[in-house]
């Protein structure tokens, strides 16, 4: 009885003991997430992200006008049969050669002209034979004439044989010129050098007169038809330099050849005509490209490209402010000169801008600055629509 009496007072003391310890376990951990709440605002306002900052800088910018267009063949020449109702027989081109004025580029069969040619042959030596007979009869009656040997209307017969059978040797002559140059027809030859673009001649096809058989680009030359709208038709005059940029390679410099009288009522563009060099293929007739106009140059505001984000088709940058907190704008661009942008409005010419990473960063965000990039020199460049 004793002994139990004595363990109650143990157990009640050992109770508080751990009572104690708990509260005092409790109030640390409260004292930790004070401690944390109290660190977030401090790590809140450390840097988001160390930038770099640029200033917009003064640089010479050139004008230009772009358009869009189309590469087409300068001249394109038809090359059709002459010759009806003649087989084809030999085809000896085809498309993408290069051929020369003159060469033969298909043949017909010729059989049939050729007897056609040696029955007119024939027909030609019999009138030059009929001939001959009738100006013998023909200068004897002028010699019998003054001895009254024949009557006048004799002597006015064999006079009207002659010139009779003059015409019938000139009619026959002719007729075997024609069958010349049905036989001539016969080779299908090229109008001018250039490359074939185009090809419709098949071997064993009887064709009419004036069927067309191939296509050919003259001389190879092509030209770039570019668009341009009327309101700037005025900036371009026969001459100038145009770059063209093909969908793969580096852009090519052609020359304007002429602008076209008219303006296309529905589009309000009219065509300009670019003279383009030779490219070694890499330009082909039917191929789409873009085009810049060098009309001249002027001073711009300008950025590197890296500094200006485009997001929901406007372009924004991030301008830095005394205290190291960025400001989201929005500006307007132009003109682009290598890798810098006109800059038309929207920004100041002494703003500090972040020259390159704006897209990690949001309108508000405190960064570290580091040393500002050099200033670009002027340069020159084409404008973009």
């Amino acid at each position: 009885m004793n002994a139990s009496l004595l363990k109650k007072p143990v157990a009640l003391a050992a109770a508080t003991l751990l009572l104690a310890a708990g509260a005092a376990v409790t109030l640390l951990m409260h004292a930790a997430d004070a401690q944390a709440q109290a660190a977030v605002p401090a790590a809140a306002a450390r840097a988001a992200l160390t930038v770099t900052v640029t200033t917009p800088s003064r640089a010479t910018v050139a004008t230009a006008v772009a358009a869009n267009g189309n590469v087409a063949a300068w001249q394109e020449a038809l090359v059709g049969a002459e010759a009806n109702g003649m087989r084809l027989a030999e085809v000896r081109v085809n498309v993408g050669d290069v051929v020369r004025k003159g060469q033969v580029l298909a043949t017909f069969d010729s059989a049939m002209a050729s007897a056609d040619l040696a029955q007119s042959r024939a027909a030609v030596a019999e009138a030059e034979a009929n001939l001959a007979e009738a100006a013998a009869n023909a200068q004897r009656a002028r010699d019998l004439q003054p001895s009254g040997a024949l009557s006048a209307q004799q002597v006015a017969q064999l006079l009207t044989a002659e010139r009779t059978a003059q015409a019938r040797l000139e009619a026959v002559k002719a007729a075997q010129q024609v069958q010349q140059l049905r036989l001539q027809q016969a080779q299908v030859l090229a109008p001018d050098s250039g490359v074939i673009s185009a090809r419709s001649a098949t071997v064993g096809a009887v064709v009419p007169a004036g069927a067309e058989l191939f296509k050919l680009i003259r001389q190879g030359r092509l030209e770039w038809r570019g668009e341009v709208a009327a309101t700037e038709l005025a900036q371009i005059k026969p001459g100038q330099k145009v770059a063209v940029a093909p969908p793969t390679g580096a852009p090519v410099v052609g020359t304007v050849r002429m602008v076209a009288p008219t303006v296309d009522a529905a589009t309000r563009n009219a065509l300009v005509y670019v003279d383009l060099p030779d490219t070694g293929g890499r330009l082909k007739a039917g191929m789409f490209a873009r085009g810049e106009f060098a009309t001249g140059s002027s001073t711009a505001l300008t950025l590197p490209q890296s500094a200006v984000l485009l997001r929901d088709g406007f372009s924004y940058v991030f301008t830095v402010g005394a205290d190291n907190k960025v400001v989201h704008g929005k500006v307007s661009t132009g003109r682009r000169s290598g890798d810098r942008v006109e800059i038309l409005q929207g920004l100041d010419e002494k703003a500090r801008v972040v020259a390159s990473g704006g897209g990690f960063l949001a309108d508000g965000d405190t960064v570290r600055v580091v040393d500002a990039a050099p200033a670009v020199p002027a340069a020159k460049s084409t404008a973009q629509k």
